[in-house]
């Protein structure tokens, strides 16, 4: 079949687009003929040997598809040819079939859309994680989302409304910005051209974000611990600015405020149950039209180094998927 391989760690440029023969699906696997893989942040980081799961060259990069299923495990009762399904894998995404670990793959609902199931999964499931187990988001809130027309931040922008929040988008383009606005956000900043601690002032009458949504890290971290509110939570959820912040901690404590980690891959093992409850809710809203992947452009899969390299000069906005 054929896949993108990582035949030695470094920029997207170093990708190949050949051949691999892939095994059969083991007892608990199931096979899928993979319809859309969704091209991810750590995608970029995994093949410069930088993400927190480390894979040895050669191999296929590539976290998140959807697909049908073509064989199943001898093992496998859940599962069955012909389903049509969602799933994260640890790598081996960008290609035309791969094996799956039945544990974990989605059955997705009626009529959901193969290509916007392989931009839901992740960023969805990572989201309702932060906004619900990890923000403890109100309604009634304000929700400050940073790189807010990234796959992440469109999905927290939805989530937050959703959840009842008053949502304020950032974003470094006036593009990017209406997009957001389109999305649902109430308000939105440009923090290209303005400060984001005191735009967020400014729009919450000197008290602050009770929740902050920050896939970007780097610099703009700092404005966030100085526009936090008084029992406000910072939510570390990834670094897409290339620089892993230093929290100031006396600007926590002087807000009574707490940074948390959002970690969803270990969620969603140590607390399957929980995630499961999140997907059923996430399949509802989807079922019910109030929310939606931004798919903003497919690409072949052969195209693979182009697409991360979009994404890595942030001219992807929501998904970018690869369809084999």
């Amino acid at each position: 079949m054929k896949a993108i391989l990582c035949t030695e760690l470094g920029g997207p440029e170093k990708l190949v687009f050949g051949e691999v023969t892939l095994p059969p699906p083991g007892p608990n696997e199931v096979r899928i003929k993979v319809a859309g893989a969704g091209v991810n942040f750590p995608d970029i980081l995994q093949i410069q040997g930088k993400y927190q799961f480390k894979a040895n060259p050669p191999f296929t990069p590539g976290a998140e598809v959807s697909g049908v299923i073509t064989a199943v495990g001898a093992k496998v009762t859940r599962l069955a040819v012909g389903d049509r399904v969602a799933t994260l894998i640890p790598i081996g995404g960008y290609a035309e079939e791969v094996n799956a670990a039945a544990d974990g793959v989605l059955k997705l609902p009626e009529g959901f859309d193969l290509i916007e199931a392989a931009g839901f999964t992740l960023v969805y499931g990572t989201t309702l994680h932060a906004l619900k187990q990890r923000g403890q988001l109100k309604a009634g809130e304000t929700l400050l989302v940073l790189g807010a027309a990234g796959g992440v931040g469109l999905s927290a922008i939805q989530i937050g409304k959703l959840m009842g929040a008053r949502v304020i988008a950032a974003a470094s383009s006036p593009e990017k910005l209406a997009l957001c606005r389109a999305q649902g956000a109430d308000e939105v900043i440009d923090y290209s051209k303005e400060s984001l601690k005191e735009a967020v002032k400014k729009l919450t009458k000197g008290q602050g974000a009770d929740v902050i949504y920050d896939p970007v890290g780097g610099d703009l971290a700092q404005d966030c611990f100085s526009a936090i509110n008084w029992n406000g939570r910072y939510l570390v959820v990834g670094f897409a600015a290339g620089t892993i912040p230093e929290i100031a901690l006396n600007r926590l404590l002087l807000k009574g405020a707490s940074a948390i980690g959002v970690f969803w891959g270990a969620f969603i093992v140590r607390e399957a149950a929980l995630n499961a409850e999140n997907f059923a809710q996430l399949f509802a809203w989807h079922g019910e039209g109030r929310l939606k992947p931004f798919i903003s452009k497919t690409y072949p899969l052969a195209e693979a180094t182009q697409a991360m390299l979009d994404m890595q000069a942030r001219k992807v906005t929501g998904k970018a998927v690869l369809v084999p």
